[in-house]
Parts: structure tokens; sequence; C-alpha cells
């Protein structure tokens, strides 16, 4: 994974396997209800970390996570995840990322969505990758169009949130479309 690393000013995005000390902040993400925004879904199992950890570090051949890091001050600040899905025959990767509230709009959600991309093209033969987000969440939508997605449209009705049924907007890169790093 040397080579997923973006310089940024005055800090450097790394995208890295996870590490057991990484557990604590993947439980928070869990159990602590709003930590991880418009996503909360209620509570988790706090104690599914570490099986998955144990099962296979979180690096699995159809599904798996990296942990965003900040250098300095070398802290972990986030987590991405990704999961390989089929239209037909053909692979692709859904994949989606959480930063703890404090490192959020310092622009370091699209850096890493951008690498994950770029270390998921070099490394499957996927042609998309695709993320969606909620409508009223416009720094994702800013971060992901930084990171080289396109707007594909509406999703109506997808998810149940809140109390109530929600529309998700889809976003996607494909291979041939230009990294912005």
């Amino acid at each position: 994974m040397a080579g997923v690393v973006h310089e940024a000013p005055g800090s450097t995005v790394r995208l890295r396997p996870v590490a057991e000390d990484d557990l604590a902040m993947l439980r928070r993400f869990a159990v602590e209800p709003g930590l991880i925004g418009l996503d909360w879904a209620g509570f988790q199992d706090a104690a599914a970390p570490a099986r998955r950890f144990a099962e296979d570090g979180y690096l699995g051949d159809r599904s798996g996570g990296l942990i965003v890091q900040v250098e300095p001050p070398d802290a972990p600040v986030g987590y991405l995840s990704y999961l390989q899905r089929e239209s037909g025959r053909a692979p692709y990767w859904e994949i989606g990322i959480v930063l703890l509230p404090e490192w959020r709009g310092r622009g370091l959600g699209w850096r890493a969505q951008a690498l994950l991309c770029d270390y998921l093209f070099s490394h499957t033969p996927a042609q998309r990758i695709q993320a969606g987000t909620h409508p009223e969440n416009a720094a994702e939508q800013r971060s992901l169009e930084k990171a080289g997605f396109q707007l594909e449209g509406v999703l109506r009705s997808c998810e149940f949130r809140a109390g109530a049924w929600r529309d998700g907007w889809l976003y996607s890169r494909l291979r041939d479309d230009p990294s912005p790093l």
C-alpha cells in the first residue's frame, strides 16, 4: 500500500490496512448515535469490527475497508469501505466513507475516495466504481465530484432512515475517467 498516498498542502492523506488499534474507532462508528452523520441506522454490533478484523483484516476479496490516515499528526481520521457487486457478469465496486467529525470539511474525503478509486482500478479489472449519498448531503456531493465521480441520477425511496423512506443520489467513476490526483 505504499503507493496509496496523496500529498495535500500541509498534510499527507494515506490509505492503509486496518490495524488492531483502529478497532476502537470502528466500534465508535457502530455505537455512537450521529457519529457517522446521515447514515446512522441505529446501534450495531460493537464486537463486529473485532470479528471482521480476526477473519481477514478487512481485506476480503469481495469486500473490505481501509483506514484514512493524515500525516501529520499520523492519526486515523476515518474509514473507507468497498464492496464488490455484479451487474450481469460484470463486477463493479461500491464505496463509502466516514470521517470523524473533527476532520470533515478539510478536503480529506475527496482525496481519500480518489485514492481508493485509483487503487481499485490498479488492482482489479472493474470498469466501474459507484457511490451513493443523500440529497441533503451537499458536502459529500462536492467530495464525490472532486474525486472524479459523475452524478448518474436519483434512486427513489432506496433507503429507510429516520423513520421514513428516503431518496439517494448515485454517482459513478469509470476506469477511463481521469483521476483528479
